[in-house]
């Protein structure tokens, strides 16, 4: 049986893709020899696309290790399921927020997924 959960941290695993593809798409003059340096002169919803992926990139650890931990300790498939994709959600809204200066949003929607990791994690400690 697959497990959602699993498929959750696969698809977690890809969202900085998503936002950056938004910072680079159609954007001229990329500078593969120096991203770093090209990224520093992003602006607008480029450089939030861009602050979307490095922030996806530090919600992942986080999440990744608190399904493997529930799974570990026998936390019930479901429940684990519906926190890994409520997640994985609040994730993508939380990328569509920062690209379209949605501040307040984009601060309930990482609340949210910070809020299913704990759940996880406290989950994975009461088992």
């Amino acid at each position: 049986m697959v497990k959602i959960a699993y498929l959750c941290v696969f698809i977690a695993g890809l969202l900085p893709l998503l936002a950056v593809s938004v910072a680079k798409w159609k954007f001229p003059n990329y500078d593969n020899n120096n991203p770093r340096a090209w990224e520093s002169k992003l602006t607008g919803h480029r450089a939030r696309a861009n602050a979307a992926q490095m922030n996806s990139f530090e919600a992942f650890p986080f999440f990744a290790a608190s399904v493997i931990l529930a799974m570990l300790a026998g936390v019930e498939s479901q429940t684990l399921d519906t926190l890994s994709v409520i997640f994985v959600l609040a994730r993508v809204a939380y990328i569509l927020c920062y690209i379209k200066d949605w501040a307040t949003a984009r601060s309930l929607c990482w609340t949210v997924g910070y809020g299913c990791v704990v759940a996880i994690f406290v989950l994975g400690l009461n088992t």
